[in-house]
């Protein structure tokens, strides 16, 4: 069963055959302990404060059985790792022709290939940031109170807290397609030819921080912690 923000993505997995409905990650309407396993992709990460992704960690917890396993990936401040550069990286330098394929949506998009659409927005901008980005280890600097970054497509984070554009697709609306339901990466062809740009809040997250988030909740054990392609991931069992 799956879930997810976006009423139009859900859609498409009803449209699939798939089990999915909307709801939010810190409350899921799921009967407590009643999960096997879980699997959090690319969504811990767009929340604003460390309380908030606290928060999504222990509701995670609470859907798993005892003995029962999650897995979570929030991207990467780390995006070069033991002298090795994510393919998130890597793509910045392959050929014209290639970099095509990759913005027009057959490659990965920044985190795990998604594709939020407008009803998932999110706030385009913060007014406060949280102060949970002083992590020690991590070179990160906090963006300014009132203002956040914006990320450069395909380029190494400079602040923890920071906004990543995304433009609505182009082209001709096919029979039952809804074209404000797909964004591109900034810098993209169809971004080009489309505006309005749509922001959306990361907290790309320094080594140790998600493992350290995990630790602090009784009702787990950190089985596994490990880097993957631009993602810091942890395989949580519930005690």
């Amino acid at each position: 069963v799956g879930c997810d923000r976006s009423k139009n993505l859900v859609d498409i997995c009803g449209e699939k055959n798939f089990q999915a409905f909307v709801c939010d990650a810190l409350s899921v309407p799921i009967r407590s302990g009643s999960c096997d396993a879980c699997i959090s992709i690319a969504v811990i990460h767009h929340f604003s404060t460390a309380e908030r992704r606290l928060a999504t960690i222990r509701e995670l917890a609470r859907l798993l059985r005892p003995g029962g396993m999650a897995l979570i990936y929030v991207w990467a401040m780390e995006q070069e790792y033991k002298t090795q550069k994510s393919k998130y990286l890597k793509e910045k330098s392959v050929s014209k022709d290639k970099e095509e394929e990759i913005n027009t949506g057959t490659a990965q998009r920044p985190l795990s290939n998604q594709m939020p659409d407008s009803s998932s927005q999110d706030s385009a901008c913060f007014d406060r940031l949280s102060k949970d980005s002083k992590d020690k280890g991590c070179d990160a600097k906090p963006a300014a109170a009132s203002t956040l970054p914006v990320h450069t497509n395909r380029t190494s984070f400079h602040s923890q807290d920071l906004l990543v554009p995304w433009h609505l697709k182009g082209g001709t609306k096919k029979k039952g397609e809804n074209v404000d339901t797909v964004l591109f990466p900034a810098g993209s062809k169809e971004s080009q030819e489309l505006s309005p740009v749509f922001h959306r809040y990361y907290h790309v997250f320094c080594e140790g921080e998600l493992e350290a988030a995990c630790r602090s909740l009784d009702c787990v054990r950190v089985q596994k912690s490990y880097y993957d392609q631009g993602n810091w991931c942890v395989v949580l069992e519930k005690l």
